[in-house]
């Protein structure tokens, strides 16, 4: 069956960096676009950024715009998500997602999803 593992999460001060993985098993995974999304303590899970199959598209919410990074590692089946210039705002469980269906923000989109992994940044 499809697994989804994310891991990388913590915690860290304000202005810092998390890399997150999520490694893929029981699908193939370049046919995949990836997708992070996260949620916040009592708010509705959302979009964070989505990458194509061959890694060449990237899709970000305006809010990490210019400090969040996707990118995957096909031949580990390995999506990343780097993030930098971290704030409080950026406390959250972040998930990672799958989809056939298209680069898009779209939460019903995505057909398999990860347990998550928390980050807390302190202001």
């Amino acid at each position: 069956q499809v697994q989804l593992v994310e891991s990388g999460g913590g915690l860290v001060q304000a202005g810092g960096s998390l890399r997150l993985s999520c490694a893929a098993s029981g699908l193939h995974f370049s046919s995949y676009f990836m997708g992070w999304f996260r949620q916040a303590p009592g708010k509705e899970r959302e979009f964070v950024a989505a990458i194509s199959g061959s890694g060449s598209r990237t899709y970000y919410a305006e809010s990490v715009k210019g400090r969040f990074t996707i990118s995957r590692d096909n031949a580990k089946n390995t999506v990343f998500l780097q993030m930098n210039s971290l704030k409080p705002e950026d406390t959250a469980v972040f998930f990672c997602a799958a989809t056939r269906g298209g680069l898009g923000p779209r939460r019903s989109d995505y057909e398999y999803w990860g347990q998550g992994t928390r980050v807390a940044v302190s202001s």
